[in-house]
């Protein structure tokens, strides 16, 4: 049976975070659901982009349990998410099962908030890693955070990072590979400013990511 993965967008969501994660991992085989957390209804993300969920958070969970629960960031929808029962109840459960859990940029405060992966080694977007700091976490400055079944990232400019670590964790380091080389092949690097950025993984997957759509991966903006 495939992998399926949820996907929890909530008002405010980081557009480029959500879609491109969502986009990786279904081109990787990866039944993916976009629930959204108000309901089915049409969700206008942080730079204004509508996106349509596939359903609502609600009717998902009818269908759990997933292998991956994703949390995109975007400071409103990751407040959202923060302060939601019900995500806070899925996750719980999600780790009590041992199953992966992954959050990018500002959504790791979901995580603090519902009391997930604590201990962890993680990461986030820079100007959350004081509200992070106050929890039981160890902090990484890394574009991308594995530590057992939690995946962490720092923003819009590593989600292809992101997602082929989640990839990875779900399938193989092969699996991943697999997507990035046709990506590659399509890709013309010297139509980016910022090909390279420094990481400490070199594999085909981190490589990718340099030719990430905006110009550093460090955003500035949620």
């Amino acid at each position: 049976m495939g992998k399926k993965a949820l996907l929890i967008l909530a008002e405010g969501a980081e557009e480029m975070e959500a879609i491109i994660t969502a986009d990786v991992l279904r081109r990787a085989g990866v039944d993916v659901t976009i629930a959204g957390l108000a309901g089915a209804s049409p969700v206008k993300c942080s730079r204004d982009v509508v996106v349509v969920p596939d359903k609502s958070l609600d009717e998902a969970t009818t269908q759990s349990p997933y292998d991956v629960i994703v949390l995109p960031g975007g400071l409103k929808g990751a407040e959202s998410l923060a302060a939601s029962p019900a995500v806070g109840k899925l996750l719980k459960e999600q780790e009590k099962c041992g199953r992966l859990v992954a959050a990018i940029c500002a959504a790791p405060i979901a995580l603090k908030s519902h009391g997930i992966g604590l201990g962890k080694l993680v990461t986030s977007h820079p100007s959350k890693k004081e509200d992070i700091c106050k929890g039981d976490y160890k902090y990484s400055e890394d574009r991308v955070v594995v530590d057992g079944q939690l995946i962490t990232s720092r923003g819009p400019g590593t989600a292809f990072e992101f997602a082929l670590a989640i990839v990875e964790k779900l399938e193989n380091k092969q699996a991943a590979e697999n997507w990035c080389l046709p990506c590659w092949s399509r890709c013309d690097p010297s139509h980016y400013r910022h090909k390279v950025v420094y990481c400490p993984d070199p594999s085909v997957s981190l490589v990718l990511a340099g030719l990430a759509m905006i110009r550093v991966g460090l955003s500035p903006y949620f």
